[in-house]
């Protein structure tokens, strides 16, 4: 079990600093840190009176600008940034200088949103920048340089840094944040969307507090170390945050990344009946319900989100998700447009408009959507994975070996990454890295059963008949094992090809049974009749008894013992 900090072990120490901070953050307008704060502070038992932490201790300087202060945040939380700032000039509060400075930046924010929110599509929206940004960071770093920037004004320093494109900067800035401010969560977070990879992560000078934890679970899930992050998670819960709705949220999200659709669904249905008016991570959950085609389900949660909220993101992607399912793909792409209205740095919307545009065979403005996609987050596989699908629409292999390459690098173990390569390398006449990467997408479970097929395809292109017969043979009794050979399509064809082999080779016993189940299939009963009549005009008058090819394993009579072991480990990368 994975380790955690040695603060755990007490959670009313854990409880005190939650209620501090998010008063802390209140006073600050820092909505989305006090609603995680205080989803984790309900989760854990209720203090006593004489057990609730102390009021926030007032300076002189507070104390002075305590009346502007006040004037202040109530135009701010009327979402009047411009006369917010503007009252703030001249105070000298660090309280008050954060929220001077934020109240800029927003004003920024939102100036840049309102002119593009009408006059450009969502595909345009990122080319608009917040001209306040610049002023604020010359501001901001003369401070810096001077070392008179608190947590807060930190955090707020790196927000811009990255908004900048100062990645590395911000980087810096983060971890400074997170060392004078450790239980602002809003650092944390900023940071997190700003590790690319593991490397990246280990070599973090991180402050060493509960609150890590939480970082390194989410930094898990993000960077698709699930088995770690679901380690991690369950320690949290058996630390004592085993009621916390997040915690529950990011386990049904990780599950979602592994495609472990049942235990994902049966987390957010769970979820969805402790917490019947979230709207939080619902967009997730649409796409399960998209994947298994539940169109029942996905239109009463459309429905139910509408009532909620009609005009959050989460909301619009799941009624797009609705549509796409019912193949209106046209009213899909328009709700997903929406979402990207109301945030234009909403990932799960852009990878999806993706989807719909390939979907409407529009590749340039798919290539668009999923490059977007990839501004907003490096790591997301399904926007290199869809671009590499765009590129092998328009018949451009080195592109697709490129995108998919990036996306197999998120996604080492998922068959359908190595799948898609694959077929890039066969296009590209390199069949041995094809090979490989057949096989490693068999070894690491074939999740759409066709990287086994693939691989005998191949070898059958190249005349390596005994390594095809394998790897048939392989397939088929995958499929029977699972039960599954009535539905599926492609072992008639295996089949076939397995009775022509056997019998060449004189295997009568061996070709006839493929025959007769060549029989079975509509597409292959001709073939298998005319494969009987060769073979019982060239048979022995004496046969000998026919024994079942797909049994188990272990029967010294089935055909992998017949044919000699061919050693596929060559191909394994």
């Amino acid at each position: 079990m994975a380790a955690l900090c040695s603060e755990f072990g007490d959670l009313v120490q854990i409880k005190k600093q939650l209620i501090s901070v998010i008063s802390l953050c209140k006073e600050r307008g820092l909505v989305h840190s006090v609603k995680w704060a205080s989803e984790l502070a309900f989760s854990l038992d209720p203090l006593p009176k004489n057990e609730l932490p102390p009021p926030t201790f007032f300076t002189e300087e507070d104390a002075q600008d305590l009346d502007a202060l006040g004037l202040a945040k109530s135009y701010f939380d009327l979402k009047e940034y411009d006369r917010a700032a503007y009252f703030l000039r001249g105070c000298c509060s660090q309280k008050a200088y954060f929220l001077y400075m934020y109240s800029r930046y927003l004003s920024g924010e939102k100036k840049k949103d309102d002119e593009t929110v009408d006059s450009l599509g969502p595909l345009e929206k990122g080319q608009v920048r917040n001209e306040a940004l610049r002023e604020l960071r010359v501001e901001l770093s003369k401070k810096h340089s001077a070392g008179e920037l608190d947590g807060f004004a930190l955090y707020l320093y790196g927000v811009v840094l990255r908004k900048l494109d100062l990645l590395k900067e911000a980087v810096d800035v983060f971890v400074e944040a997170t060392h004078a401010l450790p239980l602002h969560w809003g650092a944390w977070l900023e940071l997190c969307n700003l590790v690319t990879n593991i490397e990246m992560l280990k070599s973090l000078s991180l402050p060493d507090c509960w609150i890590r934890d939480f970082f390194m679970a989410h930094m898990y899930t993000e960077l698709q170390m699930i088995k770690e992050a679901l380690q991690k998670y369950q320690s949290l819960i058996e630390a004592g945050f085993s009621k916390s709705t997040y915690i529950m949220s990011q386990i049904a999200v990780a599950y979602h990344n592994i495609r472990d659709i049942d235990q994902a669904l049966a987390l957010f249905n769970e979820l969805r009946e402790q917490d019947p008016f979230r709207v939080e991570n619902m967009d997730t959950f649409s796409n399960l319900l998209y994947v298994r085609s539940m169109k029942p389900e996905l239109s009463y949660l459309a429905h139910n989100l509408v009532e909620i909220d009609k005009y959050r993101v989460e909301t619009c992607c799941v009624i797009g998700n609705y549509y796409s399912l019912r193949s209106q793909h046209e009213k899909a792409a328009l709700y997903f447009q929406r979402a990207l209205k109301l945030n234009p740095r909403c990932l799960g919307a852009w990878t999806l408009m993706g989807h719909e545009y390939m979907e409407m065979k529009n590749t340039s403005a798919a290539i668009q959507a999923y490059r977007h996609a990839i501004e907003v987050n490096k790591r997301d596989y399904r926007a290199w994975y869809g671009l590499g699908q765009t590129y092998e629409i328009l018949k451009m292999p080195f592109y697709c070996l490129y995108y998919y390459r990036k996306a197999h690098q998120l996604r080492p173990n998922d068959s359908r990454m190595l799948v898609a390569l694959g077929e890039s390398y066969e296009k590209l006449s390199q069949h041995v890295e094809a090979k490989k990467c057949y096989w490693r997408a068999y070894s690491v479970g074939d999740v759409e059963r066709m990287a086994l097929l693939k691989l005998a395809k191949l070898h059958e292109q190249l005349n390596e008949s005994d390594d095809a017969a394998q790897c048939y043979i392989i397939y088929i009794q995958d499929i029977f094992s699972c039960g599954e050979q009535l539905e599926h399509a492609e072992v008639s064809t295996a089949l076939r090809y397995l009775g022509q082999y056997y019998f060449k080779n004189k295997l009568y016993d061996e070709a006839s049974l493929c025959a007769q189940r060549c029989c079975d299939y509509n597409d292959a009963r001709e073939e298998g009749k005319a494969l009987l009549r060769q073979i019982s005009q060239v048979r022995d008058q004496t046969e000998s008894s026919t024994t079942d090819l797909f049994g188990p394993l272990s029967s010294n009579n089935t055909p992998i013992r017949r044919v000699s072991p061919l050693d596929l480990s060559s191909f394994t990368p």
